[in-house]
């Protein structure tokens, strides 16, 4: 499944700061960010639903992040 988060990523450093967190996920098969989309965008390709996890690591980053339909 793909996942899309809009999130308060606004720079590459901040993308380094959570990639670790990210990579940590067994589930998560890829992800990317899109920061010259006006809701700087993260898709996710992952086997099974990895939102509160997502979730997590955002919030124990002090960033936001909101799942989109």
């Amino acid at each position: 499944m793909v996942y899309v988060f809009k999130t308060s990523i606004q720079y590459k450093k901040q993308i380094k700061d959570i990639s670790k967190n990210l990579n940590e996920i067994n589930e998560i098969k890829k992800w990317n960010f899109d920061l010259e989309d006006c809701d700087n965008i993260l898709r996710i390709v992952a086997e099974t639903d990895i939102t509160s996890s997502v979730y997590e690591i955002f919030d124990a980053l002090n960033y936001s992040c909101i799942e989109l339909e």
